[in-house]
């Protein structure tokens, strides 16, 4: 199978688990058999494998997001990188520009496009293997999968089929309806639209240089920030005549606000948490080395983070993002592809993180202009390098750095070291990088 998933979003949503750098996808929030957390992304990648373990795999995502994913999905992931936020047209045309010139893919291979976060059973990616194979023999240039709706919502489009059978043509797209007016097409049999569809390399390849004058994907990702924001159904799907739809019944969820993903939730907490027997329906996901304590609440949502605090009646988290986006957006935790860092303490001329290196893993041999650096070493053992001379180091160690000496850390097993910058201009742009 040949799947590409669409990473994107900013994470407001979600917020104090999610930001800029951190989107829904991956939060580890859901216990695997063996009691350890996986995020919605490895919960994907896991399924995935289960079912096609030779699976190419291929993650259309913006920069700010490969650190991570590489963080939870290791190195050899296929990556298309957008060097900025161009919606999901420009996204899926590099993505198989990707696949032809970097991954060499036939032309009439076929590709399976979705989201890289919905909360679904391996029957969905039963379902996908059957989509791909059905837009390599099919006579339409377009396959969609529609999602059986289980209730009249307003938050999806909709795909009106020309008849009930499980693979029909498509008689026409709905936008998002008021509630009253999905219950009529449900009782048309209208699916949900949930962005997933299959196709074949040459097709989407044909429409993207009907749209966008490129030569090859070296050529369209440097002039990708100049492309047209647009998304794949308005520039592809609701222009295209020869469009199939197959329904898909079994369990599919979005969960893109804190109410559906408490549904989700296996456990009522991820983390330190004590409620009271008079507590009903309440959920807490707590990432602080603090305990959460609730007591007689009811339909409630409470989530901590190094970024914020928030407490909410479960139907009003909806509604979050306006307040969100009056907040300091100050990234405090993110996981990046050596490891992750915690911001501890900001003061005015200082700031402290505690840096976790993965084993075998080392940051950029780098020096800064402005600022002085400390690194105590609190766990693990490695070696660093200043100014091209090496040393090992292990737990009680202390590392001092001027501005200008050139540093990086090797980490030999896992590695903790809690780092202070002193300096009257710490920012994250005071960094030049070398080669060691």
């Amino acid at each position: 199978m040949n799947i590409v998933l669409l990473s994107g979003g900013s994470g407001q949503r979600l917020w104090p688990l999610s930001n800029d750098i951190r989107s829904k996808q991956f939060i580890k929030i859901f216990h695997k058999e063996d009691g350890t957390l996986e995020s919605m992304v490895q919960r994907v990648y896991r399924q995935i494998r289960s079912i096609d373990p030779d699976a190419n795999v291929t993650i259309a995502t913006s920069k700010s997001q490969v650190s991570a994913i590489h963080n939870q999905l290791g190195e050899n992931v296929g990556i298309s990188v957008e060097p900025c936020r161009r919606d999901t047209f420009p996204a899926i045309a590099l993505a198989a520009a990707y696949l032809k010139d970097k991954k060499h893919l036939p032309l009439d291979e076929a590709i399976v496009i979705c989201p890289v976060d919905p909360y679904v059973d391996s029957d969905y990616f039963e379902a996908l293997d059957a989509l791909e194979k059905l837009a390599a023999e099919s006579s339409a240039n377009l396959v969609l999968m529609g999602i059986e709706p289980t209730y009249p919502s307003a938050k999806y489009g909709y795909i009106i089929p020309k008849s009930r059978e499980n693979i029909s043509s498509v008689s026409m797209f709905k936008e998002k309806p008021t509630e009253e007016v999905a219950q009529t097409y449900i009782t048309q049999g209208a699916l949900w639209n949930g962005g997933v569809f299959a196709l074949r390399l040459g097709y989407v390849l044909e429409r993207a240089h009907q749209l966008i004058d490129f030569t090859d994907y070296q050529d369209l990702f440097d002039k990708y920030e100049t492309l047209e924001k647009i998304s794949f159904d308005y520039a592809v799907v609701e222009h295209e005549e020869k469009i199939e739809v197959m329904r898909f019944s079994g369990m599919w969820k979005d969960l893109g606000t804190w109410n559906t993903l408490t549904e989700a939730m296996d456990s009522r907490n991820v983390g330190q948490a004590l409620f009271s027997e008079t507590c009903q329906n309440v959920h807490v996901v707590n990432e602080l080395n603090l305990p959460v304590l609730c007591m007689g609440l009811k339909d409630v949502v409470v989530s901590a983070s190094p970024d914020g605090i928030l407490v909410s009646d479960k139907k009003q988290s909806s509604y979050i993002k306006p307040f969100v986006n009056t907040l300091d957006h100050r990234v405090m935790f993110a996981e990046k592809s050596w490891g992750s860092f915690r911001v501890l303490d900001v003061e005015k001329e200082s700031l402290t993180i505690k840096v976790t290196l993965n084993s075998g893993h080392k940051m950029n041999y780098h020096s800064h202009e402005f600022r002085d650096e400390v690194w105590t070493i609190i766990s693990g053992t490695g070696r660093v390098v200043l100014n091209e001379k090496e040393r090992s180091v292990k737990p009680g160690d202390v590392i001092e750095m001027k501005a200008g000496c050139r540093h990086t850390i090797i980490a030999e097993t896992e590695l903790k070291v809690i780092e202070v910058q002193m300096g009257k201009n710490v920012n994250v742009h005071d960094k030049i990088k070398y080669e060691i």
